[in-house]
């Protein structure tokens, strides 16, 4: 019996009329495009544990939970720690 490596987990915590948010979306959109990974967006205002970890510092993408990069996109972090994860 063998085990499946679970695909990595990218969430970007963003809300409504954010301007940033917009920015990670579309870079992170681009940037994982053919790298065959995708990513969930939550609105942090539907969930009060969420807004309160959060606030104000969105956008937010965690990697299987962990932080990567708030308010705009770091792309060399976010590749370090998928290299780091699939190790």
């Amino acid at each position: 019996m063998g085990s499946a490596e679970a695909p990595a987990r990218l969430v970007v915590y963003s809300r409504d009329d954010c301007g940033l948010c917009e920015e990670m979306i579309t870079g992170l959109s681009e940037w994982l495009a053919g790298r065959g990974l995708d990513f969930e967006v939550r609105d942090v205002d539907r969930d009060p544990a969420t807004r309160a970890r959060f606030g104000m510092k969105i956008p937010v993408l965690t990697l299987d939970g962990r932080l990567v990069c708030h308010g705009r996109l770091d792309a060399a972090r976010l590749e370090r720690l998928l290299g780091a994860a699939r190790e």
